[in-house]
């Protein structure tokens, strides 16, 4: 009982990141205090040399440089040892094409996780769907080493990259603007301007023309694509 409780239990959104180290194949690793100032997409997948994984680390790969220039790293882990690891990168960048992505080398940190230590400390195991594998589990972590969303997709299901960048622009736009994100937003959509918290505040919202509103509680705005760009853009480098 105790062992399943390990494996269901898992960071909240809000909290601080759970500290680890850790062997990777760019060298050992002391998360998060080694990535402070930088975001981190910590994810895992099920296990080496399978279809669905390459597939998914291709497609990493290939997209780190746009993360990258977000001031984003890359770490993966799955419950396999280095030179499974390794062998499998190196396979990937000689034989594998996926789309129209081939060549591609993988340069991120990928965690050696042989004693599902970090797969157990990040609720990456769930026992109803594989007592050996880790699911395929994402973490968005901010500068400050605050996990602020938390995606999990089962084993036979690949990930939408195309979601998994817009997550991380919408917290960056988040942060930077301070606004929220409604449905579907994308960098370039109007985005809602928070409540307002008193009465005073509710009038005044309501004579600002420049904040279309429904009600007072429903308010959007402008907030133009290149502005936004250009403020994490900058901002990243």
């Amino acid at each position: 009982m105790e062992n399943q409780q390990e494996c269901h239990g898992m960071p909240r959104i809000g909290e601080q990141a759970t500290s680890f180290t850790a062997h990777t194949t760019t060298g050992k690793i002391s998360f998060p205090d080694d990535f402070k100032g930088k975001w981190v997409i910590l994810f895992s997948h099920p296990s080496d040399f399978t279809p669905v994984c390459t597939s998914e680390f291709i497609t990493f790969g290939h997209m780190a440089q746009e993360f990258e220039d977000l001031n984003c790293q890359l770490i993966g882990l799955s419950i396999d040892g280095l030179s499974s690891h390794i062998a499998w990168l190196r396979t990937i960048e000689e034989k594998i094409r996926f789309r129209d992505m081939e060549n591609v080398e993988i340069k991120f940190p990928f965690i050696d996780d042989v004693s599902m230590k970090v797969a157990n400390l990040y609720g990456m195991l769930q026992p109803s769907e594989s007592e050996t594998k880790a699911v395929r589990a994402v973490f968005f972590i901010d500068p400050k080493g605050i996990i602020r969303a938390v995606i999990y997709y089962p084993l036979s299901l690949g990930r939408n990259f195309d979601e998994i960048k817009r997550v991380l622009i919408g917290l960056q736009t988040i942060d930077n603007f301070s606004v929220s994100l409604p449905a579907d937003w994308r960098p370039g959509d109007e985005v809602v301007v928070p409540a307002p918290q008193t009465c005073e505040a509710a009038k005044e919202r309501m004579a600002d023309d420049s904040i279309k509103h429904d009600d007072w509680f429903f308010s959007l705005k402008e907030l133009p694509k290149d502005k936004v760009e250009e403020k994490l853009y900058e901002k990243n480098n």
